[in-house]
């Protein structure tokens, strides 16, 4: 039998047609896109949890460098700590502000740690051996803008599946990092809360509780 020579031919299907349909519940779903703070206490399908972290995991990267390192943290006990960590760390930021506006900081409810099922600590792994190097030379911090990537496509997937994402900032990052044991070149980036919302909004709770409106467009638009 004669074998062919030569180099293989890789046959490319045809990329998807996105047609306005698609467009507008593209739309939808950015407007829908928004900080959870109040979850059920549902429990999230683990197969409907594995399809969200592949989604996550096809975020764009420098250098394909996929810098990404994801803690599911499961652990009871390493949940309760996290949360008192925050509610400490909550308490003590609200000391920055004064007056009424002190009192408008308590009444927010600025994380959903001891309701959402699933809780996923997102690091940045500083020195990944993928990617080697390529387009970080100068901009280092683009491994950290790589995980900000893979967590909004988990939020996007999320919210086209019902589910919620609450992102948690009021927290000192060593303070987690020793708790979870991380190598040393890692970086936490985002520690994330999912489930499913307590109640069906498209406006974030900051806008409707008038703490912060959107800026509009023109505001941040500008042109050299």
């Amino acid at each position: 039998m004669v074998q062919a020579s030569g180099p293989r031919v890789t046959v490319k299907s045809d990329p998807p047609l996105f047609g306005p349909r698609f467009n507008s519940e593209l739309q939808q779903l950015f407007r829908w896109r928004r900080d959870v703070r109040r979850f059920r206490c549902d429990p999230v399908p683990e197969e409907a949890l594995m399809e969200l972290l592949e989604a996550a995991h096809t975020a764009p990267s420098v250098g394909n460098s996929q810098p990404w390192r994801i803690i599911r943290v499961a652990d009871l006990a390493n949940r309760e700590a996290v949360a008192s960590h925050v509610d400490r760390c909550n308490a003590d930021a609200a000391h920055k502000y004064e007056g009424a506006e002190q009192e408008e900081y308590r009444k927010l409810k600025l994380h959903g740690l001891r309701e959402a099922p699933v809780q996923l600590a997102f690091y940045c792994d500083r020195a990944p051996d993928a990617g080697r190097g390529l387009g970080r030379q100068t901009m280092a911090q683009t491994l950290e803008w790589s995980v900000v990537m893979a967590i909004h496509s988990l939020w996007l997937a999320a919210r086209a599946r019902g589910l919620g994402l609450g992102w948690v900032s009021i927290l000192d990052p060593a303070t987690l990092d020793k708790l979870f044991e991380v190598p040393s070149d890692w970086g936490l980036v985002g520690y994330i809360c999912l489930g499913y919302p307590m109640e069906a909004e498209d406006q974030p709770e900051l806008e409707k509780l008038k703490w912060q409106q959107r800026l509009p467009l023109s505001d941040i638009l500008f042109q050299k």
